[in-house]
């Protein structure tokens, strides 16, 4: 086994400390409180292990309780008549907040793009699901400028559907509709997505302040797993890297940014096209003598709207959003083919809107008047372009792009239908879990497609009769175990890719994984391999995805036997076998796991600390506090460790479903200190004889170092907590290889 593969840190990493602050902007001082208010602990002990994520939308914060079917809901919502109010909605200006050009489209098309647009693949984290959006941070970041009042606005329809639609999908739908309205044919609309009822905790970078940008390395590579370039954007600074007016280096941020967000260069062009084809950017004064608070920190009286304009008559014509101003085609609330023409047309020359920050417009004098205003009748303007919509022009793998969407209009209008269709939809997994008849029949290899085995369950004798064939292989506990949690445990709830379904344990980039001991791991694939083309001989139809899981079960029953406890551990069929061809290689390489606690593994391109990536793996799982710990207290027996350390295996008896992690890391005839040999690695001592007993790592000593932890290890470390120990392993056990059975 390789040194840095055993090798943990106890410290937390810079970039993302162990204070309760989900953005690490812990600056060294203890927080302030409003008088009264009780203090966390981490305001007198800044370092605690931190558990917060593991609780949070918890039942108690979701008024429509644990029972409420939204899909069940979706299915029976009339929704041509919600999109005809939508439509409705669109051309209806509000004196309180006036629309562009009289249509409310090109606002809606940032709502739903800067609903969607945090997503990020090397996490699964942000995107449309959940109506995040309603909540802090994102509420308030400086790219969202305004789009409190797009939910203001869209409000009256909220109310009229109520629970048959989610704020999430109808921010999502929001969108599509505003395209329609313009003109544009869609690909289509799928619901599902649910609302969170409470921010999410997510490491959004190290800045401590709103639109630094402290996130680059090397040759301006974006740190991972951050996706935008600065602290609350969407995606990259529209004046050019650090507001350098460069397009190639522009370029170059755009292309990092949207990969992060699992777009290719041409999804990339398509939406850029697409969005700034309609609508203009706002910024009609200095916002910096202008602008109020964002609405996190906007007044009582406000009600949660903000950045209030005192200038001028504070909206219309007086706007200030992103304080870039103007518009890039004659007709932005229609669909066309213009800012491609007008990006090619003309010479483009640096000037600076009446906010102050640097755009381009056309160097020829008789393009001053091509943009009618958006406000005042007969007033004109010359087309706009910002320095990263140059980008597209200038950097030559860009430029072949934009160029054959300038020959060839019909495959922009394709390109940026089905990259907005993922833009809105990529969180979402798959497509199991898409509701309603707008959802479109192609499958795409973005939806990671598998196919249905052709039954849903398999009988108890048939799975008995095969769990036999699987024990008496000549695999043990362990490796079975370990295979199992492989296949399963590659799931993330953050955006439901992942997981036992489809098998892909066995295919690339997957079996080529690290975490996943590649070596051992062939070994275990060959038997089970030959265990399944028997039984495909013999007439019993399972997958190789279920018969993995299934071997799992067959393992954790043996070894909860061993422990004296009898338990069946069922099986839910119906997973398929997906094929290397509808395999995205480079997507799956984006969620190769560099630290799974639950094996003991932590590798290199680590961002958090080995104690941190283990609550994030559990909370990727959709764990609780109680969960992660009756799964690592039975993992650790079994000895599913990477690479087959000890390290935490507190245990004489290895491969039997014991309490023992729990009674010997709570026993104090042991005195643990620090590995003088391995950095980050511990020794625990006999107290008495000074022998070393057991080696343990962060992760492990974690269960009887923080109170929290070490209170429900006692649970199960109870001369009478055996019983509960395992039935709690075998239910958390499940609910890990089920998580993505939808």
């Amino acid at each position: 086994m390789k040194l840095q593969k055993i090798i943990f840190f106890l410290t937390c990493l810079s970039l993302f400390g162990c204070s309760s602050h989900s953005d690490g902007q812990h600056h060294g001082k203890k927080e302030s409180f409003a008088k009264g208010l009780a203090k966390p602990n981490t305001f007198w002990w800044p370092e605690k292990i931190n558990l917060s994520p593991l609780r949070q939308h918890s039942v108690e914060s979701d008024p429509m309780g644990d029972t409420f079917d939204y899909a069940k809901e979706f299915k029976s919502l009339n929704l041509s008549a919600l999109k005809k109010d939508l439509e409705k909605l669109m051309k209806e200006s509000q004196d309180w907040w006036p629309a562009d050009y009289g249509h409310y489209g090109p606002f809606f098309i940032r709502l739903a793009w800067h609903s969607a647009g945090t997503y990020r693949v090397s996490d699964g984290r942000g995107g449309a699901g959940g109506g995040q959006m309603r909540f802090e941070p994102l509420n308030s970041w400086p790219d969202n400028g305004n789009l409190d009042k797009a939910r203001r606005l869209l409000w009256p329809i909220k109310k009229k559907y109520g629970r048959k639609i989610s704020w999430a999908d109808l921010m999502i739908l929001s969108g599509n509709v505003a395209l329609e309205s313009m003109g544009f044919n869609t690909f289509g609309f799928a619901g599902g997505r649910t609302d969170d009822w409470e921010p999410d905790l997510v490491y959004w970078g190290p800045e401590k302040k709103l639109l630094a940008s402290k996130r680059h390395h090397g040759k301006r590579q974006l740190k991972k797993p951050l996706g935008a370039t600065r602290m609350g954007l969407i995606y990259v600074n529209p004046e050019g890297p650090n507001g350098v007016p460069d397009a190639l280096k522009s370029a170059k941020d755009i292309r990092m940014t949207f990969g992060r967000m699992a777009m290719n260069d041409e999804e990339t062009v398509a939406l850029i096209v697409g969005g700034h084809t309609f609508g203009k950017a706002h910024g009609a004064k200095k916002p910096e003598s202008c602008m109020g608070d964002a609405p996190a920190g906007a007044s009582l009286e406000e009600q949660g709207t903000g950045w209030k304009n005192k200038c001028g008559t504070g909206k219309g014509k007086d706007t200030i959003t992103s304080g870039l101003e103007g518009a890039w085609t004659s007709s932005p609330i229609q669909w066309s083919h213009q800012y491609l023409q007008n990006l090619y047309a003309f010479e483009w020359v640096p000037v600076k809107s009446p906010a102050g920050a640097i755009q381009w417009i056309p160097s020829d004098k008789n393009a001053a008047k091509l943009v009618p205003d958006a406000h005042v009748k007969d007033l004109r303007h010359a087309p706009i372009m910002f320095t990263s919509d140059l980008a597209l022009k200038f950097d030559p793998a860009y430029a072949k792009i934009t160029k054959r969407f300038l020959d060839n209009p019909k495959q922009l209008e394709k390109a940026f239908s089905r990259a907005w269709f993922k833009l809105t939809h990529r969180d979402m997994g798959p497509r199991a879990r898409y509701v309603g008849k707008s959802a479109p029949k192609e499958e795409l290899s973005w939806q990671d497609p598998v196919p249905s085995p052709g039954y849903s369950s398999i009988s108890t004798s048939k799975a008995k009769m095969i769990k036999r064939k699987i024990l008496n292989s000549g695999l043990s506990v362990s490796q079975l175990v370990r295979t199992a949690w492989a296949s399963a445990a590659s799931y993330r709830m953050t955006d439901m890719r992942g997981g036992a379904n489809g098998a892909r344990l066995r295919l690339l980039p997957q079996r080529n994984w690290d975490v996943n001991n590649p070596a051992e791991l062939k070994v275990v694939i060959d038997k089970l391999e030959n265990i399944h083309q028997s039984l495909k001989k013999s007439g019993v139809r399972i997958s190789f995805a279920d018969l993995i899981i299934l071997g799992g079960g067959a393992a954790i029953e043996k070894a909860a036997q061993k422990a004296g406890v009898s338990i069946y551990v069922p099986i839910k069929g119906g997973r398929g076998d997906a094929s290397q061809d509808k395999t995205n290689v480079s997507s799956f390489d984006a969620m190769e796991l560099k630290a799974d606690g639950f094996r003991n593994y932590y590798g290199e391109g680590n961002y958090l600390s080995p104690i941190n990536a283990m609550i994030d793996r559990a909370n990727l799982l959709g764990l609780n506090v109680p969960e992660m710990t009756v799964l690592v207290g039975g993992l650790r027996v079994l000895n599913i460790n990477h690479g087959k350390s000890n390290h935490g295996v507190f245990t004489k008896k290895v491969g039997v479903l014991s309490n023992d992690f729990f009674v010997n890391i709570l026993d104090m005839s042991t005195k643990w200190m620090k590995s003088t040999k391995f950095e980050g690695l511990y020794n625990g001592i006999d107290r008495k004889t000074g022998k070393l007993k057991w080696t343990a790592t962060p992760v492990d000593l974690m269960f009887g170092s923080s109170s929290e932890l070490r209170s429900i290890a006692e649970v199960y470390a109870a001369d009478d907590g055996k019983k509960k120990f395992v039935q709690d392993f075998v239910k958390t056990w499940l609910k890990v290889m089920r998580a993505d059975r939808f």
